[in-house]
């Protein structure tokens, strides 16, 4: 188990909620106390390495592994003529087939580089090697490789996802203002620092895994279904994560395989994906297209809105990156139509991807926004302000906050909007055209039931439970802090325990859920253990406190004491001695009443079955941003440098205000990477991923990075969670690209409507 240890700092009101303390675990991380899921020793281990296709479609005829079996170190090698007696698990909202088992490896070839066998062997370079003396034979059909594959199709409707309200073919053909324009996005990719993998143990019908992950007990379910295995017979250990961004958050086949090689051979297996299969063991955010077409009257006021879009998904699963997210409740509009349909191509399942369905979408409207300004001849930020709308109309509901207006003006002020020239080509320094541009975003409020523990030590230390995770974000620290107000202690008394399935049950880190949801859980049993403790100070008979008749006493800075003051205070420490308390610990969740047995328990934590969107009540909740951004583009060689950036937000309450501004600046930095850098690149040969390394998948670098100046306009939004805060992880990417693409506009003159934005399309 790893504890991390909150740290003294010099101003004690950072403790606080609100308060900017440093990552408690960051010390850890820099001085390689920090241990990863594919560093924890096991002895007798044995290390498995993948074999993949090299076809985009067709079946395997034969695969020879006499070679490979034969080779040094070798103990197993596992093909789809392999039973690894699995059965299917169920999906991420707990519906599960009924006995149908699972086969991690098929003799159907779907996409260029599926896995198809693994190699295991003493060491990982044995096991490597001996990986490529298999020889597999195929027969192949014919794939399609992307979007503008002849073959792909117009794909089918996802009806789900389409809204309309009003008449918006009638009110665009009637408006006296029209653009249109069609926008293209990549396939892009993850690319964690830490690549996939784990370590997995079995001792008797109790399986281990280290495995970096963004939702522990989620992927214990997996792993349990997939073996036959009561749920606490599975145990994922995840404290540290080296970066997710929405691909840790669920079991993966390889995982299916390293276990079940485990099982088999009675020894530890870990098997590490390498960095090229990280482009394919699992989805990266998939290619989209979309065409808008926006109507509006001379002097700005949008009519119609007509939006059609598109996403590749896979040939067995239908997986939508929505593209029209974000287009319904950035703009005030009276008719809207939007529509999204799924291309099937021959890939991996795409998967979410910071920002999932509204980064593509608001990098769609956005541009679209600033094509109308240039129509209009209007200040793009006036059009903005123009068209903010009073509620959200697609589900009727009021906002719960929304300062998307404050966010341009104040983001506008600290940028120097005003002196902006509105002309392109108009602004220069020597050979180097200077763009400014905005961009808008948003992501919605997603809450999840957690729970969490609180124990208060004999030594009066603090410990907060939970099998949350922590990748970078921050939760060990805002859980301290959060515990550290509700119970009256000073937060370094408080130890952080996370990342463990067999603790408390939390909501998954994805989609900006986790910190207001288990905030929500510490905060509640914190102001428990506070009340039992205050109790016992009352009404045990072994109180010191007792004796002083008081009927109301309070916990602060680690001391109880009566309200007036009066007969002095106590150490926690020693209330617990004189009780002959070893420990006083609460544990409670966030569920509803009604919802307390096992089995709710189990389903909360487990599957989203619970989790409630932006619309799940009287209000619509999400957070926004605006984006500032001035580039500079070389004239003579087209080459785009972003010099400068100021964005505003509107997150409700942070919690750390020091961790949200550097979530904010690592969203923003994606951002940048999508607009300038990030493209993957297919060959339409045989659809292999051509750049699938970190050479030639380019992703921003220090050099790439300006001053990026951040600003919160929120205030506590009590609708969206406990403690008043909204999402801070996902909002910061979107709308960063098309205020780029738009900056690369008012600098050049040329519309670059496909990212990523390159040289080659400026000269």
């Amino acid at each position: 188990m790893t504890i991390v240890t909150a740290r003294k700092h010099g101003n004690a009101a950072d403790g606080a909620v609100g308060g900017r303390l440093s990552r408690f675990e960051g010390q850890m991380k820099v001085t390689g106390a920090a241990t990863y899921a594919l560093e924890y020793p096991a002895e007798n281990l044995v290390h498995g390495v993948l074999v993949q296709a090299t076809i985009a479609s067709g079946r395997i005829v034969s695969i020879d592994t006499a070679a490979a079996e034969a080779a040094p170190g070798v103990v197993a090698v596992l093909t789809p003529k392999d039973d690894l007696g699995l059965m299917t698990a169920s999906d991420w909202h707990g519906n599960r087939p009924d006995d149908t088992p699972y086969q991690p490896f098929t003799e159907e070839v779907v996409y260029n580089g599926q896995s198809i066998a693994a190699v295991f062997a003493a060491s990982r370079e044995q096991a490597a090697e001996a990986a490529r003396l298999v020889r597999v034979t195929y027969e192949e059909k014919p794939g399609v490789s992307s979007l503008d594959d002849p073959r792909a199709g117009e794909g089918k409707v996802m009806e789900n996802l389409n809204a309309d309200w009003g008449d918006a073919e009638a009110a665009l053909a009637a408006s006296p203002v029209r653009i249109e324009a069609e926008y293209r996005t990549p396939r892009e990719y993850h690319v964690a620092m830490e690549p996939h993998g784990l370590t997995a143990h079995w001792e008797g019908d109790q399986l281990t895994l280290w495995e970096p992950s963004q939702w522990t007990h989620g992927m214990a379910r997996s792993y349990a279904e997939w073996f036959g295995l009561p749920l606490e017979n599975v145990r994922i250990v995840s404290p540290f994560i080296g970066g997710g961004f929405g691909s840790k958050g669920g079991a993966l086949s390889y995982g299916a395989v390293a276990a079940a090689a485990a099982r088999r051979l009675g020894r530890p297996v870990r098997l590490a994906v390498t960095r090229p299969q990280n482009f394919t063991s699992y989805g990266g955010r998939a290619a989209t297209r979309q065409t808008l077409a926006l109507g509006a009257t001379k002097d700005g006021i949008l009519q119609a809105i007509v939006h059609r879009g598109a996403s590749e998904t896979s040939v067995y699963m239908d997986y939508p990156e929505q593209t029209g997210a974000a287009t319904p409740i950035l703009y005030k509009v009276e008719n809207f139509s939007s529509q999204h349909r799924v291309v099937p191509v021959n890939t991996v399942t795409p998967g979410a991807l910071r920002g999932p369905g509204k980064n593509p979408s608001a990098y769609g409207i956005e541009c679209a926004i600033d094509e109308l300004a240039v129509a209009l001849n209007m200040d793009p930020l006036e059009l903005r302000l123009k068209n903010q709308p009073d509620r959200d109309y697609q589900s009727g509901k009021p906002w719960s906050t929304r300062h998307m207006r404050e966010a341009l003006v104040k983001g506008a002020e600290a940028f120097g909007w005003s002196k902006r020239s509105a002309a392109p080509r108009s602004m220069r320094d020597g050979r180097q055209l200077i763009g400014w541009g905005i961009g808008c975003g948003t992501f919605p409020v997603i809450r999840a039931p957690s729970e969490a523990m609180i124990r208060i030590r004999a030594n009066g230390r603090v410990e907060v439970v939970s099998g949350a995770i922590d990748m970078g974000q921050g939760t060990y620290t805002i859980l301290a802090q959060t515990a550290a107000e509700a119970l009256g202690v000073p937060v370094e008394q408080i130890d952080i325990v996370l990342g463990d399935s067999n603790l408390p049950g939390s909501a998954i880190a994805g989609g900006s859920m986790l910190a207001g949801s288990i905030t929500g859980a510490v905060h509640k049993a914190a102001l428990a253990a506070r009340d039992e403790v205050l109790a016992l100070a009352i009404n045990d008979p072994q109180s010191p406190l007792r004796e002083t008749g008081a009927n109301i006493l309070t916990l602060s800075d680690g001391r109880i004491s009566t309200t007036r003051g009066e007969g002095g205070s106590l150490p926690l420490p020693e209330l617990l001695a004189a009780l002959g308390r070893d420990v006083i610990e609460v544990r409670r969740n966030t569920l509803p009443d009604d919802a307390q047995s096992a089995a709710d328990h189990k389903g909360a934590w487990t599957s989203m079955a619970r989790v409630q969107g932006p619309t799940m009540g009287d209000h619509s909740m999400h957070s926004w941003s605006a984006h500032f951004v001035e580039v500079r583009v070389d004239e003579d060689f087209g080459t785009v440098r972003v010099s400068r950036m100021v964005s505003a937000f509107d997150c409700g309450r942070l919690y750390n205000p020091k961790m949200v501004e550097s979530q904010w600046r690592g969203g923003i930095i994606m951002g940048i990477g999508q607009a300038l850098l990030e493209e993957g690149l297919v060959d339409n040969r045989n659809g292999r991923t051509v750049n699938a390394n970190m050479a030639d998948y380019l992703v921003p670098t220090n050099a790439d990075i300006p001053d990026i100046q951040v600003i919160s306009v929120g205030e506590p939004d009590y609708n969206a969670s406990a403690l008043g805060g909204k999402g801070v992880g996902e909002v910061g990417i979107v709308g960063v690209a098309p205020a780029i693409a738009n900056a690369v506009f008012h600098a050049t003159g040329k519309r670059v409507r496909d990212l990523p934005i390159t040289l080659e399309k400026l000269i």
